[in-house]
């Protein structure tokens, strides 16, 4: 009997934590979904400072928590928490971190305008993701990125943790949506993204670092890329079409005559290719 898939959710927003968005609904009902098919799953997604501890619970996973992750020369603290969601038998991995995640909004000011240290947010995520799950000793088969701040784990995965055992057979799909392509990050983002396996070569694409040329660099370490929303920066559009990356078209989530979710295991199973492992 072949091993049920071990899926990876790597979320930017989640509904049932946060407010309701087309994001935030996959985030919270997609695992889901793929869970009750019969596969493993881990979901994870930032500790971000408008999800209300005490009303959902969390609490502090110390024998995962302890590590820093070095950034800009600057020691940040990794701190990792877990709630629960009963209504679907789910848990959900919080990455945390005091200076990074405790603000009263998400991604911008009061003002609307983007935090400027949004790039070093996206990096604190990505590799405290991958290291937990070293932690935890869970080997996925996919890794589902969705939304901006998750788009730095494809090249860490593919350059730094391509040989760890954990994540050797890991593909990742990537879900590309229309929000925070606008954004413009720091002139050193690529200097704050470098460690040991990535050289500044390989972050040519993000220069000028900014939204789209984020996205493109997570579409250039990505197997499969689906559109999470119906239209997508031209730029995007142009890469997806050059590359060699399997996308899938848009699939409204709402609509009634069909499940995305259905629609999106059987691109998992696509990815996999021949694998034994078929979701």
């Amino acid at each position: 009997m072949n091993e049920p898939v071990r899926v990876l959710f790597v979320n930017s927003e989640m509904e049932h934590f946060m407010s309701s968005s087309p994001i935030a609904t996959v985030g919270r009902f997609l695992p889901q979904g793929i869970q009750e098919s019969g596969c493993e799953i881990r979901s994870f997604v930032p500790r971000y400072g408008t999800i209300n501890e005490r009303r959902y619970q969390l609490h502090e996973v110390i024998r995962l928590s302890g590590m820093n992750i070095i950034i800009n020369d600057i020691d940040r603290p990794l701190v990792i928490k877990v709630s629960s969601i009963s209504a679907a038998r789910m848990q959900v991995y919080f990455i945390d971190n005091e200076d990074y995640f405790h603000r009263k909004f998400v991604y911008t000011d009061d003002e609307g305008n983007y935090f400027p240290d949004n790039d070093e947010r996206a990096i604190f995520y990505a590799r405290g993701v991958l290291e937990t799950v070293k932690k935890l000793r869970w080997k996925p088969d996919i890794i589902h990125c969705q939304g901006w701040i998750s788009h730095f784990l494809p090249i860490y995965l593919k350059k730094v943790y391509h040989e760890d055992p954990i994540f050797t057979d890991s593909k990742v799909v990537l879900s590309l949506y229309s929000e925070g392509m606008d954004q413009v990050f720091s002139e050193n983002t690529r200097a704050k993204a470098i460690v040991p396996g990535i050289k500044n070569k390989d972050l040519e694409i993000i220069n000028p670092a900014n939204g789209i040329n984020l996205a493109k660099l997570a579409i250039q370490y990505s197997s499969g890329v689906i559109m999470g929303s119906e239209e997508l920066p031209s730029e995007i559009m142009e890469t997806l079409s050059a590359g060699n990356v399997k996308v899938l078209p848009y699939r409204d989530i709402n609509d009634p005559e069909y499940s995305y979710v259905q629609d999106y295991k059987i691109f998992y199973d696509q990815i996999l290719g021949n694998n034994d492992k078929k979701v």
